[in-house]
């Protein structure tokens, strides 16, 4: 892993100008990822759909539709910003879990792709739209592809999905509303370190298409791994992409007609374009631990908390710096620590500290916990060239949808 690539100047420029803690995205990174997947996938007939929760900034959505890329979303609200981020309706696959019918009557009106993951749903869509409109199901395999406990969605406790299992009871819901189903869906989870294991919930999904005679789409998901420490595995996605060729022209052979392939990426294609700059507020020293008191927390990166997520962490003013251990913690009122027992150079009070893999689920997560406003968003195209994406809240902005109370 490498710290981003500012000169001392542009660095001096970029905090100057937009202040911190605040986010950076590299866009030709984010390019980089989409062609390296894309290229990977060619074997296949294959479509990526970019899984938009990994962050939504409208930029982020217009960088990826200019590359080609379908989205995947996961809310309404989701649809309705693809829609504004320019994507047509036939592009954007809708998979929510554990909504009301009404969400997706309203995904129905605006003409995206429906993905229904559970049986009481599919049969309320049956009884309201009978044949009307096609649909994907999102069957869960029962398969634990890896990662952290919250990362995994295959497993058999997962909310997410209609299990394996219920395939039979699926179908007959399917027949008796006339449902056509066009598509099967799958989604293992994050950080897929074993691609045997995903090939095996890949057979899975193959034979319950073999129970749908008019199929046109495979979804597989994503959940590819990417690198956080240097030494880490990581998806190896040609070789993947290779051996699902191969099986999908075995299977399509038997089927009798082409399936297209579809894939969800999304940290995968954000992740590692993403920096969080932080400014060093404190260094305190305890008997244990050196700490580095930073203007952000777990309330602009939720992940070292909520996965025990580790981001590779570089101190950006002073690099040259003598090596020391530190553990780098927020400024939330919480146990609230982004990085422990780091070798880093010297840090320095005002030091900036960049926090690196923070493109996915960094400012998706954010929250304003402790009155803390959200950072900055800033895409930078390659070397001086910064532009500021979103504006940093004030907090203004986060009482603005509160009924302030009237003086007396």
């Amino acid at each position: 892993m490498q710290a981003p690539n500012l000169t001392p100047e542009a660095l001096a420029s970029l905090t100057a100008a937009y202040g911190t803690p605040l986010y950076l995205y590299h866009a030709p990174t984010v390019q980089r990822q989409y062609r390296r997947l894309h290229q990977a996938m060619r074997p296949l007939d294959s479509r990526l759909l970019y899984a938009c929760k990994a962050n939504s900034n409208l930029h982020i959505l217009g960088l990826l539709r200019t590359e080609g890329a379908g989205l995947d979303t996961v809310s309404i609200q989701e649809v309705e910003l693809g829609l504004r981020a320019g994507f047509a309706p036939a592009d954007i696959l809708f998979t929510p879990n554990s909504v009301g019918l009404d969400e997706l009557t309203a995904a129905v009106d605006y003409g995206v792709r429906i993905n229904i993951d559970n049986i009481a749903i599919l049969e309320a869509f049956g009884s309201r739209y009978g044949q009307q409109v096609p649909v994907m199901l999102r069957i869960n395999p029962h398969i634990v592809a890896g990662g952290h406990g919250n990362i995994q969605t295959g497993h058999i406790d997962s909310k997410f999905g209609i299990s394996i299992f219920q395939l039979r009871h699926a179908l007959r819901v399917v027949e008796a509303y006339g449902v056509p189903v066009y598509g099967l869906h799958m989604h293992t989870g994050s950080d897929i370190l074993d691609t045997e294991v995903f090939l095996a919930a890949v057979e899975v999904l193959l034979e319950a298409a073999g129970q749908f005679p008019a199929l046109e789409v495979l979804d597989l998901g994503s959940g590819f791994k990417v690198a956080y420490r240097d030494d880490d595995p990581t998806t190896d996605v040609e070789a993947l992409g290779r051996r699902l060729a191969d099986r999908m022209s075995t299977f399509q052979a038997d089927y009798g007609r082409p399936i297209q392939v579809w894939f969800e990426p999304g940290k995968y294609l954000v992740s590692e374009a993403g920096y969080l700059l932080v400014r060093a507020n404190v260094v305190k020293q305890t008997v244990s631990t050196v700490f580095v008191g930073v203007d952000s927390g777990l309330n602009h990166l939720l992940r070292p908390m909520l996965y025990d997520a580790y981001h590779p962490v570089w101190n950006l003013s002073n690099p040259g710096g003598q090596q020391r251990v530190y553990s780098v913690v927020g400024y939330i009122c919480e146990t609230d620590t982004l990085a422990a027992d780091r070798k880093l150079p010297e840090v320095r009070t005002g030091d900036i500290l960049a926090l690196g893999n923070a493109g996915a689920y960094g400012y998706s997560m954010a929250s304003n916990y402790n009155l803390r406003p959200r950072p900055a968003e800033v895409l930078w195209s390659g070397g001086d060239d910064f532009r500021l994406i979103r504006r940093r809240e004030t907090l203004d902005d986060i009482l603005a949808t509160q009924l302030l109370p009237q003086p007396a």
